[in-house]
């Protein structure tokens, strides 16, 4: 059973976006753990591991290093990077940097020198704040552009007197925040996120699903990412929710920190997929499943309502929308691919190659409009023209809109495989191949063929070796896939196939085989 909003979500919306209004203007990011810390106080904020902090706590600390990087010569404007596994140093960082006027760039704590010292040559930080065990590494990749690097002995306690200074704020249309895609085309590219991107972004999701101050958030994806950044880090504290934070995604991490009991659930398809081998998880207070990030295989989410009795919302967005731009929260079976409607206060358009916009029902690559989607890719300019046109934003995603008018997803565009002419979308061959119980992750690409132009083949990742898994594939495709898409080599292991930061088969990897 999933939450049921109880007002019409637009009028939650408008209601909710006039409130957050003064003099004309909109609240400022910078400001939303002051909001927090305002109007909740000593309600726990962040609950890890054995150690609670409530709001007034938090803003306070934040305010505290906010204080000492003006000292050391931060500017209105400057970027900071801030480099932490999941851990109250991300939020005081986070914060910090933002209630000083900064702007925030979160990094993917999986990069190694090489991406390391690309996105510092691009980004240009004035500061980079990590943790003690990650200093060296950001010490080899400052070759050229050497910032001031910062560890938790550097973010001061405040003392009991202590008052936060006023936030510094930036205009609502510049970049507060620049976070990194996973570069699925040679070096990430960062995408600028504005204030007001931000802002609307929270309205629109809080104004489908409607949950206040009551509910506690699993904080089990990595802060860097947008999804989790959205849901943690800037709605949190909008409606006043506690963040039950997971240092990792990792098994004892996870069970130890369901004991505090959460209401809200969030994860990516690979997550419900290791909650569906602990089988027994403790998940009975949680009273609603997001996923996000990727596709949601139809085995995981089969397995999961066997195994918990429950439904998992499936949402999409991408870091470039920061995220959010549909979510299906009815409480009914869906088919696969079922993204749900878009969110309020988003124009959407299916259009096909050339442009032009398709009827409701045609198949086309989704473009989208609104004060959610990002500002541009930082120091690419190219770059931004070809997905940005007249402030339309193309997902690259292709998909449909359904009769009820919500969004059903075919696949990525990239993705797409194109055989005598006729297109072949990879995830229904995905969904077919993980219906078999040995399998636990499928990667479907095209591959060239003189003669038929694309031919599918599937990279799949075991749970064991059996002797014949191919023939027994192979079978499979055939009895419920039109010839054209039966994949022509399956190649199956034991081992990890490779993932993208999220947890994504990454294909870029496997079309480079």
């Amino acid at each position: 059973m999933l939450i049921q909003p109880k007002i019409n979500e637009q009028t939650f919306y408008d209601n909710l976006y006039e409130s957050l209004k003064k003099d004309g203007r909109l609240l400022y990011a910078g400001r939303l753990l002051e909001r927090g810390a305002q109007k909740f106080g000593d309600l726990p904020f962040i609950i890890f591991k054995d150690e609670t902090i409530s709001y007034k706590q938090l803003y306070r600390r934040a305010g505290a290093f906010a204080k000492a990087l003006q000292q050391k010569g931060l500017k209105p404007r400057d970027r900071v990077l801030i480099c932490f596994e999941n851990s109250p140093d991300f939020y005081i960082a986070y914060y910090g940097v933002w209630q000083a006027g900064g702007v925030v760039v979160p990094m993917n704590t999986f990069l190694k020198e090489r991406e390391i010292a690309h996105i510092i040559q691009d980004a240009q930080p004035t500061f980079i704040v990590t943790s003690d065990d990650r200093v060296e590494i950001f010490k080899q990749a400052c070759a050229e552009h050497s910032p001031l690097i910062l560890t938790p002995e550097d973010m001061p306690e405040p003392n009991a007197d202590f008052v936060p200074d006023e936030p510094i704020e930036l205009d609502e249309n510049e970049m507060a925040a620049l976070l990194y895609t996973s570069g699925t085309t040679g070096f990430p590219k960062g995408v600028m996120l504005s204030s007001k991107n931000i802002i609307t972004n929270i309205a629109q999701g809080i104004s489908r699903i409607q949950i206040g101050f009551e509910e506690r958030l699993f904080g089990v994806l990595p802060l860097f990412h947008v999804f989790a950044q959205n849901v943690c880090v800037w709605a949190a504290p909008f409606i006043g929710a506690s963040v039950i934070l997971v240092p990792k995604i990792d098994r004892r991490y996870i069970l130890s920190a369901l004991k505090h009991e959460p209401t809200g659930f969030f994860g990516v398809p690979a997550l419900y997929g290791l909650m569906c081998l602990l089988k027994t998880a403790p998940l009975d207070s949680v009273r609603f499943f997001v996923s996000g990030g990727d596709a949601l295989p139809d085995k995981i989410r089969a397995y999961f309502s066997l195994l918990y009795r429950r439904k998992i919302a499936n949402g999409y967005g991408l870091t470039e929308t920061s995220p959010v731009l549909a979510f299906d929260w009815d409480d009914t079976a869906q088919p696969t691919g079922t993204l749900g409607k878009p969110v309020y206060n988003l124009a959407i358009e299916i259009r096909d190659e050339k442009g032009a916009a398709l009827p409701q029902g045609s198949i086309g690559e989704l473009w989208v409009k609104g004060d959610n989607i990002m500002l541009g890719y930082y120091n690419a300019p190219e770059e931004t023209e070809k997905v940005l046109k007249d402030g339309w934003f193309n997902t690259g995603d292709m998909m449909y809109l359904s009769a009820d008018g919500k969004l059903v997803i075919t696949g990525r565009t990239k993705d797409l495989i194109i055989h005598k002419g006729i297109n072949i979308y990879p995830q229904e061959i995905e969904n077919v191949i993980m219906t078999d119980p040995n399998v636990i992750r499928v990667g479907v690409i095209g591959k060239e063929d003189s003669t038929h132009g694309e031919v599918p083949i599937a990279y799949v990742q075991l749970r064991e070796q059996k002797e014949g898994m191919e023939q027994t594939l192979l079978e499979l495709c055939r009895q419920q896939l039109a010839p054209y898409k039966v994949p022509r080599s399956f190649f199956c292991q034991v081992d990890d196939l490779p993932l993208t930061a999220t947890n994504k088969v990454d294909k870029k990897l496997l079309r480079s085989k």
